[in-house]
C-alpha cells in the first residue's frame, strides 16, 4: 500500500501559488540562489532589467519604463537612456517600438506611444519572457551537448500548451520493457569487433564508420553498444544514445506551417541529428486517441512496425524537439531503426540521420509518408496518418491537407 502510495505521489503535480516574478523576488530578498529561477548572487544588491514596458521622449531625451526582474509591475519606474545596461533588451525594445507605431499609422518621431502601441510592446515583451523560461527549462531537460534555442519574431504565440519535454521514451499502460542482458567485450568496437559486436551478435553489420556517421542503407536496423558492454561511452559505435550534438532552433515559421525546427551548426551528411520521442503505447490505444485526434485535425503517431505493428510513439502531448519538425516531399532527414537497451524487435528508437549535409541556418525536415525501397522496407515505414488526424483507412473519409514544403518535387498534399 506505501508503495503504491509512493509512486502515485510521485507523479502528482501541485499548482505554486506564488507566480515566477514573485518567487524571484522572494528569493532576492532572502538572498537565496536559484538557477531555475535565474537569481544569482549578482542580483541580490543590483537592478535587473527584465523587459522595457513604455517610450517618452521629454525634450530630446529619451525615457523608458523599466519591468525589474524579481520586482511585481507595480514597482515598474521610468528611467533615462543613460540608466540602461541593456543594449540587447534596447535594441528589442526599439524593433518592437517601430512595428507597434507602423501598425498604428503613428510617425516613427513621436514623443510618445498610444495605448494599442504600448499594448503590442508589453505582449510582444511578455511573449520573450516566456519564451526565455521555456528555453532554459528544456536546456535544464535535456542531457546532451547541443543546446537548444526559441524564437518566434512572426506572431504573438507563446510556448505550446498541453505539452511536456521529454529526453527519453515514456511508457505508456500495457507497454512492458525488457532491457538487453548480453554486451560485448570488445576494446575497439568499430575497427577490431569480437564476435561481431553487438551488431553482429544479432547477425547485422555494425552501422557506423570512425566518424560515426552511418555507413548503411535506410531500412536496415542499427545496434549499438549498451549498458551490458565492455566499451564505455567514448565507443563509437554509441551514437543515438550520445543524444543531439548540434545547437537546435525551435522558431515560429512564416509560411503558416507552425513551428519548425532549424540547425544552428553546420551538420555533416549521415550524421545523427535527434530521436523521435514520445509515449509509448499499445496499437489499440493508437488507435483510439487516433479518432479523438480526428476532431482535432492533428496528430504525431508513429507506428513501431519494424517486425509488427504492435507499438505507437505518440508526441502530442510527450515528446522532444522532432515533435516540432516540419514535412517536406524532398527531406534532409532519413530515419533508422535503432537498439540500444531493448532488443525487442517490436521496440526500436527512431533515429534521424541527415540525408545530405546542412547548412547552418537550414530548417530539418523529414518525409511523414516515407517508405524505404530496400530489404527490409517495411522496417522504417512511417505511419502514413502521421501528422494527420484519421485512423480511418477509406479515403472519402480522410482529411485532405495541403503541403507547404515548398520544394520542386511537392507532391501538393501531405496525404
Amino acid at each position: 500500500m506505501e508503495g503504491g502510495m509512493a509512486r502515485y505521489l510521485k507523479e502528482c503535480r501541485v499548482s505554486c501559488k506564488y507566480s515566477w516574478d514573485e518567487l524571484q523576488a522572494l528569493c532576492r530578498k532572502q538572498k537565496l540562489v536559484c538557477k531555475q529561477l535565474a537569481v544569482a548572487e549578482d542580483d541580490f544588491n543590483d537592478y535587473v532589467v527584465d523587459y522595457l514596458c513604455n517610450y517618452k521622449k521629454i525634450k530630446s531625451k529619451e525615457y523608458f519604463l523599466v519591468k525589474w526582474k524579481g520586482y511585481s509591475e507595480s514597482e515598474n519606474t521610468w528611467e533615462p537612456h543613460k540608466n540602461l545596461k541593456c543594449p540587447q533588451i534596447l535594441q528589442q525594445f526599439r524593433q518592437d517600438m517601430c512595428l507597434a507605431l507602423l501598425y498604428a499609422k503613428i510617425p516613427p518621431d513621436s514623443s510618445s506611444l498610444d495605448a494599442s502601441a504600448v499594448s503590442f510592446i508589453l505582449q510582444r515583451a511578455k511573449q520573450r519572457v516566456k519564451l526565455r523560461r521555456w528555453e532554459e527549462d528544456l536546456n535544464r531537460i535535456c542531457q546532451h551537448k547541443g543546446r537548444i534555442f526559441v524564437r518566434n519574431d512572426v506572431d504573438l504565440d507563446g510556448p505550446p500548451r498541453d505539452f511536456i519535454y521529454i529526453h527519453n521514451y515514456k511508457i505508456g499502460s500495457g507497454v512492458v520493457l525488457n532491457e538487453a542482458a548480453l554486451g560485448c567485450e570488445c576494446t575497439d568496437c568499430i575497427n577490431e569487433p569480437v564476435n561481431g559486436c553487438c551488431a553482429g551478435a544479432s547477425d547485422n553489420l555494425i552501422a557506423y564508420n570512425n566518424n560515426m556517421q552511418v555507413n548503411i542503407q535506410p531500412g536496415m536496423p542499427i545496434y549499438e553498444c549498451n549498458s551490458s558492454c565492455q566499451c564505455g561511452i567514448d565507443c563509437r559505435n554509441r551514437v543515438v544514445q550520445r543524444g543531439i550534438q548540434y545547437d537546435l532552433c525551435i522558431y515560429k515559421t512564416a509560411n503558416g506551417r507552425g513551428w519548425g525546427v532549424r540547425t544552428l551548426e553546420k551538420i555533416p551528411k549521415n550524421s545523427f541529428v535527434m530521436e523521435y520521442l514520445g509515449e509509448i503505447i499499445t496499437s489499440e490505444e493508437a488507435e483510439r486517441r487516433g479518432q479523438m485526434y480526428d476532431q482535432q485535425g492533428v496528430t504525431y503517431l508513429f507506428d513501431l512496425d519494424y517486425v509488427a505493428d504492435v507499438f505507437t510513439v505518440d508526441a502530442a502531448h510527450y515528446g522532444n524537439i522532432s515533435h516540432f519538425v516540419n514535412h517536406s516531399c524532398n527531406p534532409n532527414l532519413q530515419v533508422y531503426n535503432v537498439f540500444i537497451d531493448i532488443l525487442d524487435e517490436r521496440l526500436p528508437r527512431i533515429a534521424l540521420f541527415t540525408t545530405r549535409a546542412i547548412r547552418a541556418g537550414e530548417e530539418l525536415t523529414f518525409d511523414y509518408k516515407m517508405t524505404i525501397d530496400a530489404v527490409d522496407a517495411e522496417s522504417t515505414k512511417m505511419d502514413t496518418k502521421f501528422s494527420l488526424a484519421g485512423i480511418a483507412d477509406t479515403p472519402i473519409n480522410r482529411i485532405r491537407i495541403e503541403c507547404k514544403c515548398g520544394a520542386e518535387s511537392c507532391r501538393k498534399y501531405l496525404f
